[in-house]
C-alpha cells in the first residue's frame, strides 16, 4: 500500500474532509501510487490557468475564470475547497500517460459513488483525467 508524501498531505489541508477521506481511499485502491499536485488554489492561480490558451501560450485547462465561474480548487463559502488533483508516480517519476490515469479512475468507481465524488475522466466537456473533486461543491 501506498502512503502521501509530506507535500501531499500539505496539499489536502483545507479541503473538505470527506474529499480528503475519499483521497486516502483512493489510494489505497489506486493501482499506481501518485502524489496530490493540486488542492486549494487562489484566485490568481485559477486565473492564471484560465489564461492559458487564451491569453497566454498553451492548451486550455479549466472554463473556471476563477471570479465569475469559480474552480472546486478554490475556498468556497464554507470555508472549504473540493478538488484536487493527482499526477500518478512510476519508478518514482510523474507519468502523465492518459492509460494510467483512466486504469485509477476505473479502481475508483465504486469509492466515488460511496464519497459522492466525481473524476474529471467522465467529463464530456474535456478531459480531466488527474481532477477529483465533490459532487455539487460548485455555488
Amino acid at each position: 500500500m501506498y502512503n502521501f508524501s509530506k507535500t501531499s498531505v500539505e496539499k489536502l489541508k483545507g479541503l473538505h474532509p470527506r474529499l480528503v477521506e475519499f483521497a486516502n481511499k483512493l489510494l489505497e485502491v489506486s493501482p499506481y501510487d501518485f502524489c496530490i499536485t493540486q488542492g486549494i488554489r487562489s484566485v490568481e492561480e485559477q486565473q492564471k490557468l484560465y489564461a492559458q490558451g487564451r491569453t497566454l501560450p498553451g492548451s486550455k485547462v479549466t472554463n473556471c475564470d476563477g471570479i465569475k465561474y469559480k474552480s472546486n480548487h478554490q475556498v468556497h463559502d464554507d470555508g472549504l475547497g473540493y478538488a484536487f488533483d493527482i499526477a500518478i508516480l512510476i519508478d518514482n517519476k510523474i507519468n502523465w500517460d492518459s492509460k494510467n490515469y483512466i486504469k485509477v479512475g476505473n479502481a475508483a468507481m465504486e469509492i466515488m459513488k460511496k464519497y459522492n465524488v466525481e473524476w474529471g475522466g467522465n467529463w464530456k466537456s474535456f478531459k480531466d483525467y488527474p481532477h477529483f473533486e465533490l459532487i455539487g461543491g460548485r455555488k
